[in-house]
């Protein structure tokens, strides 16, 4: 007897039941696929509308130069998932998270009722220690927005049969977190952690026919870094990502693809605004955190790349706008990691950091206590590629070909001109190398930095054949895959519709 009034006691005064004293703040995570860094109206892009976003840009906090680590493969949104959902380091966590606990399992054990939708690119043992609720969600990288492969989560703790979801992905994903929120009990004070993992703008670029049809008629620029083919042979040049449309990439093409992925953008912001509404509806959003990121950004024309497989600023960078009760409006110039986000919410809502965890707490740098959380970052792709910087200056070293490029971004922020062999950068370059060797050892990456059988930089694709990947609806296969269109674009498809379940 007098052991269960021991333990009655430590629970009544456990540090969780004496947090519980204090509402903790909610939190909403909306997560995009493939968003570049400025491919928001917010941040100062006057051709795409992103409404809902904005709204949370100019009430929130903005991280201006967040970025992914990088990649070990090609799809690069899994480790960037397992590093975001960890908070560790791209060599220091396994794909399906095991062994580490992710940022939903701790939520949950310090009481929050968790809930996820969308895609879970890290395997369905992580997801369900992640989150006791779940519907629509994608196991996997992609697909087809209109046929999308789902699953629930049952009330056992069991996945459902996997299924094609009804709808196009956004609104789909919408639906069920809007569904969860309306479903909070309104007279509890339980937080919750509700994650959204969009699929768009990933390809296929196909938004509903208005949304392509708007950006068809309003077109944005091209890319003041617009080529063509890249300059040189990276190590990448033929993947998947870079096989949506033909060599050389024409004005014509790129622009097509450009409104289709701003569509897909636009059309997503719609329903990120349905989902907002519903926050406030169901009179939780006083007391919501809203974070808005993506797990990397896409090239899209950028150095006459379309994918997100180098380590550029428009693939590697990714949006960052955190909101909420205490979160003043401002922005930052500050270097962080996607990483970062674990421990920066689990900070923001008093909840303790687990161990082994190598992101920073972002949570002093909106309260104005230190302007920044590092000195310079490390991004990496395969064994192909490494990059430092310390905010001004970029430094990029492709280990396969010997081949270094150096940026100033403060005067060149589209990394078009190269001044490593400028001699007047000598000292930046020499400064620069060594600070990528010391992040290279530290991090424990795995790749050596200079390579004895060194490969040719020389390449040209012109007229190389192109297979689309199963997930690529018609439209897109007969536009940009046909022998009419290796060389130039086709025009916007006539008479599509799309079946809407969203409002």
């Amino acid at each position: 007897m007098r052991s269960l009034v021991i333990a009655a006691l430590m629970w009544i005064t456990s540090p969780f039941l004496l947090a519980q004293q204090e509402v903790l703040p909610s939190i909403l995570f909306l997560f995009a696929d493939d968003h570049k860094p400025d491919a928001v109206g917010a941040f100062g892009n006057p051709y795409i509308q992103t409404p809902a976003i904005d709204s949370l840009s100019e009430r929130g906090f903005r991280f201006g130069r967040n970025y992914c680590m990088g990649s070990i493969h090609g799809a690069v949104c899994q480790p960037s998932r397992a590093m975001l959902n960890t908070g560790r380091t791209l060599y220091r966590v396994k794909m399906n998270m095991e062994g580490a606990p992710t940022l939903g399992e701790t939520l949950r054990e310090a009481g929050y009722a968790t809930f996820g939708t969308g895609k879970w690119h890290n395997g369905e043992k992580s997801f369900l220690r992640s989150f006791e609720q779940g519907k629509s969600v994608m196991f996997g990288g992609m697909s087809d927005h209109l046929k999308v492969p789902i699953q629930h989560v049952r009330k056992d703790g069991t996945l459902s049969m996997r299924a094609i979801g009804d709808g196009f992905s956004s609104e789909m994903f919408a639906n069920s977190v809007i569904e969860f929120l309306e479903g909070l009990d309104s007279s509890s004070d339980q937080p919750f952690f509700a994650y959204v993992s969009f699929t768009a703008p990933h390809d296929p670029r196909q938004p509903p026919l208005p949304y392509r049809e708007y950006y068809y008629e309003n077109r944005a620029p091209l890319p003041n870094n617009f080529l063509p083919q890249h300059s040189f042979h990276n190590g990448w040049m033929t993947g998947r990502d870079e096989s949506l449309a033909a060599w050389p990439r024409t004005p014509e093409v790129v622009s097509d693809q450009i409104a289709e992925y701003y569509g897909l953008i636009t059309h997503m912001d719609d329903q990120i605004g349905r989902i907002l509404v519903a926050l406030d509806r169901c009179g939780r959003a006083e007391n919501t955190i809203v974070v808005f990121s993506a797990d990397h950004g896409l090239a899209v024309g950028s150095h006459g790349l379309l994918g997100k497989q180098s380590v550029y600023e428009h693939s590697m960078g990714c949006p960052l706008i955190i909101a909420g009760p205490g979160i003043p409006h401002g922005e930052t110039e500050a270097l962080t990691y996607l990483y970062d986000l674990m421990p920066t919410l689990l900070d923001a809502a008093g909840v303790d950091i687990p161990d082994g965890v190598e992101g920073m707490s972002l949570k002093s740098v909106w309260q104005g206590e230190s302007s920044s959380v590092r000195d310079s970052i490390y991004l990496t792709y395969e064994d192909k590629m490494r990059a430092v910087s310390d905010g001004r200056w970029k430094f990029i070293r492709y280990p396969p070909i010997d081949h270094e490029q150096l940026f100033d971004l403060k005067n060149d922020p589209g990394e078009i001109n190269n001044l490593a062999d400028n001699p007047t950068y000598k000292e930046q370059l020499s400064r620069l190398r060594a600070l990528m060797e010391e992040h290279h050892m530290a991090l424990d990456d795995p790749h050596p930095l200079v390579v004895d059988d060194v490969r040719s930089m020389k390449f040209d694709l012109t007229g190389r054949k192109r297979k689309a990947d199963v997930h690529q609806p018609e439209w897109i296969v007969e536009k940009y895959f046909s022998d009419e269109s290796q060389s130039q674009g086709k025009g916007p498809p006539d008479g599509e519709s799309v079946k809407s379940t969203g409002g």
